[in-house]
C-alpha cells in the first residue's frame, strides 16, 4: 500500500513537471475584437508578428497625423502604406463608400501590400487585418 502513496506521487510530479515544461498560454500575445494583439499576462518576448503589426499601428498613426495638417474630409480614403499594410480612413459603421475602389489603397487592390490597418475619422484602429 506504501508504494501506491510512492507511484502516485511521482506520478503528479510528473504530470507538473510536463506542464511546466510545456508551458501555459496564460503568458501569450492574443488579438482583440479588432485583430490588435494585445498582451496577455506577462509574456516574455514580443512576437515578430506582434512587432510587425506594432510598427504599422505607429506608422499609420504618423500618416494619419501627418494628414490631418492639410485640410481633408477624412471619410473614406486611403493615406499610404506602412510596410506590408495599406493604411485607409473608414466610417464606423462601414458604408457602401467604404468599398468603393476609389476610396482603397491601390497597393491593396494590386496585393503589393497584404494587409490593412483601418481608421475612423479621429485616428482610432477600427480593424487590422
Amino acid at each position: 500500500m506504501k508504494w501506491a502513496y510512492w507511484i502516485g506521487g511521482a506520478l503528479i510530479l510528473l504530470i507538473a513537471f510536463i506542464f511546466l515544461l510545456r508551458g501555459s498560454s496564460e503568458d501569450s500575445w492574443i488579438k482583440d475584437e479588432r485583430g490588435v494583439y494585445v498582451r496577455h499576462g506577462n509574456p516574455a518576448e514580443i512576437p515578430e508578428q506582434v512587432m510587425i503589426q506594432q510598427n504599422a499601428i505607429t506608422c499609420a498613426t504618423n500618416l494619419y497625423e501627418t494628414a490631418r495638417k492639410v485640410p481633408m474630409m477624412f471619410e473614406s480614403q486611403c493615406l499610404g502604406t506602412c510596410g506590408d499594410f495599406a493604411v485607409d480612413i473608414v466610417h464606423v459603421p462601414r458604408t457602401a463608400d467604404d468599398n468603393l475602389e476609389e476610396n482603397q489603397c491601390s497597393a491593396f487592390k494590386t496585393r503589393e501590400v497584404h494587409s490593412f490597418v483601418e481608421l475612423d475619422k479621429n485616428g482610432e484602429i477600427v480593424r487590422i487585418g
